[in-house]
């Protein structure tokens, strides 16, 4: 083991694991990991919970007492997952005391079936909140045109958001926009804005995996030598948004009443494609003042092999810029492939909710008590 994982943290980049289920939380697993291998925050969403609470253990009994009282399916599912968030959010308590609310961070989405509805969402995002009740947490609100004016709601009501399904570099400035506005409208509330937190979740590998699909069906040696360049060309101008904007005159007003930046967060860091290195969209993308979110896997082989050489991202915006270029030259087209994840990665969670309801639905039904 190197301490490639020291070393990032060291940088500037805050770890956060990709993954939560009730036996890691149990095991003492989750607290190993914050103390050995530097992690200072947890996301989840609706396929982590789904994977976890199908084919996981540790759900048995709260389960068989939801169907006892025979709860709602809904009902039971956010009983059981705001309860693994919350025991999620008292393990990383103290690393949140440590880092004055800044780390100690985990996130819970709301349901991905209001995803395309603004009202639904900001009064899903106030009921986790209170469900939750703790405040580590951050309330996930996907970046879809919806869920902007929701972003900006919930921020508005000093309510910490993980802003969730950004692809485009469009949208991650709509998401900074609502953001500044959620801040300004607390302000105008008489908030205090230092409690307030924020983190912008880019997604990284997903767009290498359309992009390079569609340069394989190019087929050129050009288009061949641009596979695998295309998602961290994306992020590292996403990450000089984030510069721009927070180096702005609007941004310095805020900042004067102890306002926090709204960090950029990595995710989909685990890569698809066995031809590149599992470690790519971790030691790539090396930048202070920002998050990257890591399923286990990546994680693992980030401490084992990991090569952490400094800030890999401050110089690389011309290139990033040549790269996609190159590929808007031979065809592909970056809003296409942007809205297709959106929509994809919408349906995607929508799904694995739907298929999470439908099986707790069954367990409820196994584990309800014969009438007598």
């Amino acid at each position: 083991m190197t301490d490639a994982l020291k070393r990032l943290s060291d940088e500037g980049v805050a770890i956060w694991l990709d993954d939560l289920s009730r036996k890691r939380i149990t095991s003492g697993n989750l607290a190993e990991l914050i103390d050995q291998q530097h992690v200072v925050g947890v996301t989840t969403n609706p396929s982590i919970f789904q994977k976890a609470i199908s084919h996981g253990d540790g759900y048995e009994q709260q389960l068989t007492d939801l169907a006892t009282r025979k709860v709602t399916v809904d009902e039971a599912i956010r009983m059981i997952t705001t309860a693994d968030v919350r025991d999620a959010a008292d393990i990383l308590r103290p690393v949140f005391d440590a880092t004055d609310g800044q780390d100690g961070r985990v996130s819970i989405e709301v349901d991905p079936r209001l995803a395309h509805r603004t009202h639904a969402t900001i009064a899903e995002a106030k009921q986790l909140a209170w469900l939750v009740d703790r405040p580590n947490t951050l309330i996930k609100i996907p970046a879809t045109k919806a869920g902007l004016p929701a972003i900006t709601e919930v921020i508005g009501k000093g309510i910490s958001v993980n802003v969730t399904l950004i692809f485009s570099l469009e949208r991650y400035r709509e998401v900074m926009d609502a953001y500044l506005a959620g801040l300004e409208k607390a302000k105008a509330a008489g908030l205090d804005l230092s409690k307030i937190y924020s983190v912008a979740s880019f997604f990284v590998s997903r767009v290498d995996s359309e992009i390079d699909k569609r340069l394989d069906a190019v087929g050129t040696d050009e288009a061949k030598a641009l596979k695998g360049k295309a998602a961290l060309a994306n992020a590292r101008l996403a990450y000089e948004a984030y510069e721009e904007v927070f180096s702005s005159d609007r941004w310095a007003a805020l900042d004067k009443v102890r306002a926090n930046r709204q960090r950029p967060l990595w995710a989909s860091t685990g890569v698809k494609d066995p031809a590149y290195k599992d470690t790519l969209y971790v030691v790539d993308l090396v930048a202070p003042g920002t998050v990257n979110t890591m399923p286990e896997a990546t994680l693992e082989a980030t401490a084992d092999h990991g090569e952490v050489t400094g800030n890999t991202i401050a110089g690389t915006y011309a290139q990033a810029r040549a790269e996609l270029d190159a590929v808007a030259k031979l065809g592909i087209s970056y809003d296409d492939v942007v809205q297709l994840l959106e929509d994809e990665g919408v349906e995607k969670f929508e799904a694995s909710w739907i298929d999470l309801l439908n099986s707790t639905e069954a367990e409820l039904k196994r584990l309800a008590p014969s009438e007598g």
